[in-house]
């Protein structure tokens, strides 16, 4: 009977704080839909927020009004091109299904077609589709110019049957900057023929940035709208509203102290809530029973949550996070982060740039960073001993 979902994506009991992101994007939908696309969303923000949730909420959305959707998680290796492929190759079949044989959507699956044999997805995409490649459209082998064919082609398919393609992709950073480029310039493409092809994807707070390096006109096609933590109000919503609806309230001391505790994180609460909840024997659910549990939910976020991230990284990038992390939240300026670890600005240089492209640190400002992870600066100091490296000297001159 516990209310509370916690999990990576899990879709939570109320969308409490993203009213207005969720209008947006329908807005957005019902005009790609009539053949006029604006802007694509991008929403951004760090580690627990809940972008994947939303995006989610998006292809629910997309879906239930009769498009057809390729969704990807972007991967941290070499696979997206057949990622992409295989998604749009689902797409065009759906769309083949949906009504009598149109030379149109034949055209895209054989696109499509030398799409996939340019990318080495040969055996797939001939099981799939029995008719010949088209040679000289998206078999460039120049990602840019193939993946706008592509786009082109499956966004005229869509128009064919009245209908449109949302390509949806999380974790958009993940991308190679060859590749982010490519799909801007396919949604550009199709943006400026008006055919009904929509993007919307997620990522960390360094995706704009990311976009406008991949293409300069990157901030015309996108909306970069940040999701940070709820507010106090929308926060207690949160907790209250689901434990509400089965006639359990909490007390408001108990919503004060959840609310301080989680700092608004929307997967915090739902963590935290879920203990609760299970830990409670009556209602209302006192702070007595918040306090119980904390040991239980740091214990399972320190397990799962947090460790998760710190497995990844090398001993060197666990020493520089733990020297960052002595400085406290963040963001903070690289020469402190330098003297807490005990070396030079050029030295550790590449140590940074590893951690923002494993996706565990950010810059939110020239000479600035800050973790992605909310939270994560208290795990560190939890559970490693504080080690600066020697001080090493500057041998780059």
């Amino acid at each position: 009977m516990n209310p509370y979902n916690p999990g990576a994506g899990t879709e939570p009991p109320n969308f409490i704080g993203r009213e207005e992101l969720l209008r947006s994007f329908d807005i957005s939908l019902a005009r790609t839909m009539r053949g006029a696309p604006g802007k694509s969303l991008m929403p951004i923000g760090l580690r627990g927020v809940g972008k994947t949730v939303l995006l989610n909420k998006f292809v629910f959305n997309a879906q239930e009004r009769g498009c057809k959707v390729a969704f990807i998680e972007a991967p941290e290796t070499a696979t997206f091109r057949l990622i992409l492929a295989s998604q749009l190759r689902k797409v065009l079949a759906d769309l083949d299904r949906g009504g009598p044989v149109s030379a149109v959507i034949r055209n895209a699956m054989g696109i499509l077609r030398s799409f996939s044999l340019t990318i080495g997805l040969d055996g797939a995409a001939s099981v799939a589709f029995s008719g010949a490649a088209i040679e000289g459209v998206a078999d460039s082998g120049l990602f840019s110019e193939d993946v706008t064919d592509l786009f082109e082609a499956v966004g005229s398919a869509a128009r064919e049957r009245s209908t449109a393609v949302v390509i949806a992709i999380d974790e958009v950073q993940y991308l190679s900057e060859e590749e982010f480029a490519g799909v801007i310039s396919g949604i550009h493409r199709t943006t400026q023929l008006g055919l009904p092809v929509m993007l919307v994807g997620t990522g960390l707070p360094a995706l704009p940035m990311l976009a406008g390096n991949a293409k300069s006109y990157a901030e015309r096609l996108f909306d970069f709208p940040r999701i940070r933590s709820l507010d106090v109000a929308d926060a207690r919503r949160a907790i209250a509203e689901p434990a509400n609806a089965m006639d359990v309230v909490f007390s408001d001391e108990a919503l004060t102290s959840m609310v301080e505790v989680t700092e608004g994180y929307p997967y915090f609460i739902q963590e935290w809530s879920y203990e609760v909840w299970n830990a409670a024997e009556r209602s209302p659910i006192e702070v007595t029973v918040v306090n119980a549990v904390h040991p239980i939910v740091q214990a399972k976020l320190d397990k799962s949550f947090f460790s998760v991230r710190l497995d990844r990284l090398t001993p060197t990038e666990r020493r520089y996070l733990r020297a960052m992390s002595e400085l406290g939240p963040g963001p903070h300026r690289s020469g402190d982060i330098a003297a807490a670890y005990g070396a030079s600005v050029i030295s550790v240089a590449p140590i940074r740039s590893n951690l923002i492209r494993k996706g565990m640190v950010y810059s939110p400002a020239h000479g600035d960073t800050a973790f992605t992870v909310p939270l994560f600066d208290g795990f560190m100091r939890r559970t490693l001993p504080f080690e600066p490296a020697k001080v090493r000297r500057n041998t780059a001159n």
